[in-house]
């Protein structure tokens, strides 16, 4: 019998693994603290999503009334944003919200719909699929997976940390209460014709994915980090049935991975890169984001995130050195004036970037776990 807990952790362990190596020579120290670095610094992208009185019902139509008041995502595009070429296929996602659920539809334009995987939890990205990722707290540690195909199988799991920080998959965390259904726009698993793509709808209870004993209902200005996945196989036709396209050693070609907001780096599990999904009350055609300053601030306190892995990989611990990574003590932002700090032993370290006006902190540590941070208490 397959044990499917231990083929999940084969797959985050070496997509964990194969990630960092792909990532450690692209920085050097000789340079400006960004260069080498660009690609993990784009902007993400943003969402408003509008209130719902009347919920749209889940059942996989997209052209329910309640969609038409919200807005389409911009085309996905590849995980590593402008490194790589736009992808071949187009997807969408909408949003909306009430005072219980996230509704998510997305539509997911294919000409060959295909899907194998059937059981709950199994490895769903072994089929083409569509991946939600939710962080509602923004410190990139406690967030959530969705995944689904387009037999609408499910995979969801929670995670206490990303994988690069020793984080371990909860692959028995179910969302209760989660209600998702597919729409297609063709036929499944037929390969003698040509589809149009398919269509997802997802309402996710916010008890499903609130922290502690109570529901954790946005409020307006709530701000989460949020992405959206995409992963397309090459096939070909055989045997009636769609087969991936191998290379000569007999291995999967590598799969296509298309996200909502560029990762920079082909792992979705880096949070701090995920887009920013706020929720109003009002009229979002009125209503527009603005990237909060503390997000700038962030900014700083991920650059040397970056810089202490790169050092702890050649040196074997971190350093307090802001001279190391070609960063002096203070940095503009807005024009305000922002102080950085670093506390490191060879094994931890913590980062803190202060705003000199109004004393606010906040601060990053080895395991990536940024908060607000109060310099007057015991923490």
């Amino acid at each position: 019998m397959i044990n499917i807990q231990s083929l999940h952790l084969k797959y985050f362990i070496k997509w964990s693994a194969v990630c960092w190596v792909l990532f450690f020579p692209v920085a050097s120290f000789a340079q400006a603290p960004f260069s080498g670095l660009a690609n993990l610094f784009t902007i993400p992208k943003n969402y408003v999503a509008g209130y719902t009185k009347t919920p749209p019902v889940i059942d996989g139509d997209i052209n329910d009334p309640a969609w038409q008041q919200a807005k389409w995502t911009d085309d996905f595009r590849d995980i590593e944003g402008d490194l790589k070429p736009n992808p071949s296929l187009q997807t969408n996602v909408k949003m909306l919200w009430d005072d219980s659920c996230l509704y998510i539809a997305a539509q997911v334009h294919d000409p060959h719909v295909w899907a194998y995987v059937k059981r709950h939890d199994e490895i769903v990205f072994r089929d083409n699929d569509f991946e939600v990722f939710i962080n509602p707290n923004n410190t990139t540690h406690q967030y959530f997976e969705l995944e689904y195909n387009a037999l609408n199988t499910v995979f969801d799991l929670f995670l206490n940390k990303p994988c690069r920080n020793g984080g371990s998959p909860m692959f028995s965390w179910d969302a209760q209460g989660m209600r998702s259904a597919v729409k297609i726009q063709g036929t499944l698993n037929d390969p003698s014709d040509t589809d149009k793509g398919w269509t997802i709808e997802i309402a996710i209870p916010f008890g499903a994915v609130s922290l502690g004993n109570d529901v954790q209902v946005p409020k307006e200005g709530t701000l989460w980090r949020i992405n959206f996945s995409r992963v397309e196989w090459d096939t070909k036709a055989a045997d009636g049935k769609y087969i991936k396209l191998r290379d000569n050693a007999g291995h999967n070609l590598p799969e296509h991975n298309w996200v909502w907001s560029a990762q920079g780096v082909v792992d979705m599990h880096y949070p701090e890169r995920w887009g920013y999904l706020s929720f109003t009350k009002s009229n979002t055609n009125n209503t527009s984001f603005s990237l909060p300053y503390f997000e700038l601030q962030k900014r700083y306190l991920w650059l040397i995130y970056y810089h202490e892995k790169l050092w702890h990989a050649k040196h074997h611990a971190y350093t307090a050195s802001l001279k190391a990574f070609i960063l002096g003590k203070n940095v503009a932002i807005n024009k305000n004036i922002n102080a950085l700090r670093i506390e490191a032993t060879p094994h931890q370290f913590m980062a803190f970037i202060t705003d000199k006006k109004d004393n606010i902190t906040w601060s990053i540590n080895q395991e990536g776990l940024v908060r607000r941070y109060n310099l007057n208490s015991d923490e």
